[in-house]
């Protein structure tokens, strides 16, 4: 009786899931793989080795690996100190880092582009302080800064989770055989947290590699990204076939971070708060 019911609340869940993520995926699969005509084709997967796309894909690969590698040098640390400071998940500090998950994505990146641009906030600042203006809206350091500032949470969150779960009793016996601050962080720590780094990881260079809205924004749409370069496919050339095709190819790389994260983190250590 206990099971039926259980399967029973797990029926609109089921529903759910079929209706919002494994057809809408069919169909991008669909589409990726014919042509207008409804003929079976690989012309839109291949098409990512046009220059044009490539450049964008090359454009997207390195501005999503300078992110997450800022992210993970930011949130380590971040991450280190909430752990020695005994700061546990219902804390306070530790909602000041969910907070901005809450707001909304498409405000958040606005507020930057409203502090960024020429005539913006920080401009004004300097301005009035008679210092140099700087000019970062629309080039590919105010996007990396706002991939940074939205994915950041998705980088300490998981690490801090992994590290608030090492004994300190295995980091005392570190300590205890002669090992230094930085034989404890390189031989203990670092390997103790590879899940959370893995989950981290995935967790934004995913979305990052992915984004359009923020290249749109903070890139003054003159950059163009691959999430771009879809985005457009599907709103402007009305070519839903090409952007599922080179939808199909970004799908690789989330299917890589999974088996990195099935391999890495096979407890789920990362990503279970």
């Amino acid at each position: 009786m206990k099971n039926h019911f259980r399967q029973l609340l797990a029926g609109p869940y089921i529903v759910w899931m079929i209706g919002f993520t494994v057809i809408p995926l069919l169909l991008i699969v669909f589409y990726g793989l014919t042509d207008k005509s409804g003929a079976f084709t690989l012309a839109n997967v291949t098409s990512i080795a046009t220059p044009e796309h490539m450049k964008a894909l090359g454009l997207s690969l390195g501005l999503s690996l300078i992110s997450t590698a800022i992210c993970l040098l930011i949130a380590y640390p971040l991450a280190m100190i909430l752990r020695r400071r005994g700061i546990g998940h219902s804390s306070f500090m530790v909602f000041i880092f969910i907070l901005p998950m809450w707001m909304n994505f498409l405000l958040r990146t606005l507020a930057w582009q409203t502090l960024l641009e020429k005539n913006g906030v920080i401009n004004g600042i300097l301005g009035f302080l008679h210092l140099p203006e700087l000019a970062v809206i629309n080039t590919p350091a105010a996007i990396v800064l706002g991939m940074v500032y939205n994915f950041l949470p998705f980088m300490i969150l998981p690490v801090y989770n992994v590290l608030e779960k090492i004994d300190d009793n295995t980091v005392n016996a570190a300590r205890d055989l002669g090992a230094g601050e930085l034989q404890t962080l390189l031989y203990v720590w670092f390997p103790l947290s590879v899940p959370g780094i893995i989950s981290g990881i995935t967790m934004v260079f995913v979305p990052a590699l992915t984004t359009f809205v923020i290249s749109n924004l903070l890139g003054g749409s003159k950059i163009l990204l691959i999430g771009n370069v879809i985005e457009q496919e599907f709103t402007k050339g009305s070519n839903w076939n090409l952007g599922s095709g080179l939808s199909l190819v970004l799908m690789l790389f989330i299917l890589l971070s999974m088996a990195l994260i099935a391999k890495y983190d096979k407890d789920g250590e990362g990503t279970a708060l």
